[in-house]
């Protein structure tokens, strides 16, 4: 089954990448797309809410990612589908230099075209039978819904009453990263499921994909 059938189109390289503005989550006012525009590429990586355990490691994974962007002259910004009081309390005591915008709505999710399945009876049918080990911190690949109670049980993270209430509006809300030139022009993207069905969840780019896609904007 492919989880992307019938719904958005998300957004394509060589296409104008979608203005945004949103509260940033270090309280400093609000971050847009336009703060890049002109002075620097900007690698744009959509979460959904902490309650998903598979965000949790992706925004740990790409903070060591970030410094080597950095280097090639790209910046990173990670938009977290969540309240920013409620981020701001899961980093004060998971600390990440990333830097990071709330958006509990999913605003810049349906803007970027990043699909959202209905849970049709084959949906669920397939998320209880497909296997995944996203990164491998699992013994085995387990079906899907077992293998994000399994990785929240091994981070010993329980979530937040906010997080129940934003998994319920949320799910099941894919991911998207989208590098973006200093015109604002998409020249990579990559979303969640869009290669392997439902046997791509949770799987976030690697480091030598980013890296390479990040490349590629000087070539």
């Amino acid at each position: 089954m492919n989880a992307t059938t019938d719904m958005l189109s998300p957004v394509q390289p060589g296409a104008p990448a979608p203005d945004f503005a949103l509260p940033s989550i270090d309280g400093s006012g609000t971050v847009s797309l336009q703060d890049y525009r002109g002075k620097t590429p900007v690698f744009l990586a959509l979460f959904i809410g902490l309650w998903c355990p598979f965000c949790r490691r992706s925004i740990a994974e790409m903070s060591t990612t970030e410094p080597a962007l950095k280097q090639q002259g790209v910046d990173t910004l990670c938009v977290v589908a969540t309240p920013p009081e409620n981020a701001r309390l899961y980093f004060k005591y998971r600390p990440t230099r990333l830097r990071l915008a709330a958006d509990p709505e999913l605003t810049t999710h349906r803007a970027y075209g990043v699909p959202k399945p209905e849970p049709t009876p084959e949906l669920m049918t397939a998320l209880g039978t497909v296997r995944i080990n996203p990164d491998g911190v699992l013994p085995e690949p387990l079906p899907i819904m077992q293998a994000a109670e399994a990785i929240s049980k091994l981070d010993g993270y329980g979530g937040t009453p906010t997080d129940q209430s934003d998994m319920q509006r949320q799910w099941p809300q894919l991911k998207g990263q989208f590098l973006i030139d200093r015109d604002g022009i998409v020249r990579w993207a990559n979303v969640e499921c869009a290669n392997e069905g439902l046997a791509g969840m949770g799987k976030f780019p690697s480091r030598e994909e980013i890296l390479s896609a990040a490349r590629s904007l000087a070539a």
